[in-house]
C-alpha cells in the first residue's frame, strides 16, 4: 500500500468505559508498520488508567481540553497544545478531571501486533493502585 486517505466518516472508532478511541492508523487500517495513531476521547470523569507499553514509544498531544497526565509517580495537568513523551516500558495515565470532552492525539511507535500496540495493565500493582 503507498498511502491511504481516512475521512472522518470513514474513521473505525471503537467505544470502550472510560472513552473512545479513533483508529487513526494501525496495521488493519494503513499497513503500518512504525507508527500508530489513535485520536482519543476522554468523557468527563473518564481515563485510562495506569498501563505502559514495554516496547513502545509514545507521546500524547492535547487536542482539546484538559487532563491529568501521570508520567510513571509524577503528575501534571496538561491543556490544548501540550504533550508528553512516555519511553517504552514507562508507566503512564490520563484522566480528563473537567467537567468537559477532552480529546488527544496519542502516536505510539513501532507498531506491534495486529491491534499496532501492546498494553500492560498495572492498576491494581502498588504504587500504581494508591497515586490517585
Amino acid at each position: 500500500m503507498s498511502g491511504k486517505f481516512i475521512t472522518v466518516e470513514q474513521m473505525e472508532r471503537e467505544t470502550l468505559d472510560w472513552g473512545v478511541m479513533g483508529w487513526v492508523s494501525r496495521p488493519a487500517t494503513t499497513a503500518t508498520k512504525d507508527l500508530v495513531v489513535i485520536e482519543v476521547t476522554l468523557e468527563p470523569g473518564g481515563g485510562h488508567n495506569f498501563h505502559k507499553h514495554p516496547e513502545q514509544e509514545e507521546v500524547i498531544y492535547v487536542l482539546d481540553g484538559t487532563i491529568e497526565q501521570w508520567l510513571g509517580e509524577e503528575m501534571q495537568m496538561l491543556s490544548k497544545g501540550d504533550t508528553v513523551f512516555i519511553p517504552a516500558d514507562t508507566v503512564h495515565a490520563s484522566f480528563n478531571v473537567s467537567g468537559q470532552t477532552t480529546k488527544v492525539l496519542a502516536i505510539l511507535g513501532p507498531s506491534i501486533g495486529e491491534e499496532g500496540y501492546q498494553l500492560v495493565e498495572v492498576n491494581d500493582q502498588a504504587p500504581w493502585n494508591s497515586l490517585r
